[in-house]
């Protein structure tokens, strides 16, 4: 149990949507930060997940799906946050699972302790000082098994292993790295992906509806249909920065953020670029319909600390009026929300950006505008970085008033690097890092 649990409750069981569910609650201490000076943006509450053993939690929606969760709790559920109507409550997602890098023989190996752990959409309530679980979908296949957060595609997708990094793990088809969350009218979800990336529309029991995948990636052997919807440029997303951001603006259509620059037409310049990409996906055509280009600022701007490029990161996408939105520019230590309207002069849909022989590429552009590309503009909102009382690793955005915000962090379910993630008996030496709900308001006249 991490130093600020100060208890845990039984687990329960109930049965919702026809699903067996996990119910659970937590009593966990965390403080209320104080503010930054009057005017400036401030924390106005925190609220804390406390320690859910992992496979408790897995097993009581998925029976089975979890043997040995190694001492890992619940966490990962701060991949993405949107209100679930109620006041105080809001629906959340679990990325992959807990996963980390450990180095054998000079290269890094991607391992899966809990292999059988199963993304899962988690509803929450903040209630005072803590953050307790309401009830929880698992996504699954069109026959009901878990879809699993395995890799995908050998010779695309990092190479799952075991704990200790010495054991190869199956790739899975059905895997999905799930991220961003938004639930339509009628019940059902829409994630966004990091493996292919992609586009996952989900029902409200957590069946895989359809998976949107870029045009030419092939992913075949899925239980569940799979459709080539999106532009083939994607298919040069960097390894594990795919799709992370996800809103439905107020006519029904999705928004979904690239976290970094593609990789055109190396790795090189994907690194070194300040230019990623946002997408607009119709419901109701089934198909991208507008495509932006984003430009980040200089990462020691966004994080005063950092001077590595290749560390900026949208992790969300907020819909603040009918073509606005709010864009979380990240590292994992700082972040900046700003607003940008998204005007039908800024699509570059089918332009040759989206052709991978074009060169320079967009990514490689140092002055995209002076090329003719029409970036998005964009205004500074708030940056987090300077708000006494926010964690690190932000990724997930919500509106939860004219001027408040609810963020909620991804703890990486208390995984760290290296060998020494686990201990001898193969239990994790836990990070320490808690999942919060952080409150934020902002001064006024900050224009969302």
């Amino acid at each position: 149990m991490s130093p600020h649990a100060v208890g845990r409750r039984h687990v329960h069981r109930s049965v919702a949507a026809g699903v067996p569910l996990a119910l659970l609650a937590t009593l966990v201490v965390a403080g209320t930060a104080a503010g930054t000076p009057s005017g400036d943006a401030r924390v106005t509450h925190t609220a804390t997940l406390g320690d859910i053993p992992l496979g408790a939690f897995s097993n009581a929606s998925l029976p089975g799906t979890v043997d040995n969760d190694r001492g890992v709790d619940l966490g990962g559920i701060g991949s993405d946050i949107y209100p679930a109507g109620r006041k105080g409550e809001f629906w959340t997602v679990t990325d992959r699972g807990p996963n980390g890098q450990i180095t054998v023989d000079g290269k890094k190996r991607r391992t899966f302790p809990v292999p059988g752990f199963d993304p899962a959409i988690v509803k929450i309530r903040v209630s005072g000082d803590t953050v307790k679980v309401l009830d929880a979908v698992p996504v699954t296949t069109s026959s009901g098994k878990p879809v699993t957060g395995l890799s995908n595609q050998k010779g695309r997708d990092e190479a799952p292993y075991s704990y200790d990094a010495k054991t190869p793990l199956s790739y899975n088809p059905n895997g999905v790295d799930t991220e961003g969350i938004v639930r339509a009218e009628d019940g059902s979800f829409w994630l966004v992906d990091e493996y292919g990336p992609s586009l996952i529309h989900v029902s409200a029991r957590g069946k895989v509806l359809t998976r949107y995948v870029p045009e030419g990636l092939d992913l075949t052997g899925t239980d569940y249909p799979v459709v080539e919807a999106l532009p083939s440029i994607l298919l040069h997303r960097k390894v594990n920065r795919g799709f992370e951001g996800l809103t439905q603006l107020p006519g029904g259509d999705l928004v979904m953020a690239v976290q970094s620059p593609l990789s055109v037409p190396d790795e090189d310049a994907g690194e070194a670029s300040l230019t990623t990409r946002l997408l607009r996906f119709s419901p109701k055509k089934r198909a991208v319909t507008a495509e932006y280009a984003y430009r980040f600022d200089p990462v020691n701007v966004v994080d005063p600390s950092e001077d590595d490029t290749s560390e900026l990161k949208i992790s969300s996408v907020v819909a603040v009026g009918r073509d606005r939105l709010l864009v979380e520019e990240r590292t994992d230590k700082a972040a900046r929300l700003q607003v940008v309207k998204l005007s039908r002069g800024a699509d570059i849909l089918g332009d040759k950006w989206d052709d991978d022989t074009t060169s320079p590429s967009l990514e490689q552009l140092d002055d995209p505008a002076a090329s003719g590309v029409p970036v998005l503009r964009k205004r500074l909102v708030v940056d987090l970085g300077k708000v006494e009382g926010v964690p690190g690793k932000i990724e997930g955005v919500a509106r939860v008033g004219h001027d408040t915000l609810a963020l909620i962090n991804d703890n990486d379910f208390g995984m760290t690097d290296g060998e020494g993630a686990f201990d001898a008996q193969g239990r994790l030496v836990d990070s320490g890092v808690e999942t919060t709900v952080t409150y934020v308001r902002l001064p006024r006249g900050s224009g969302i």
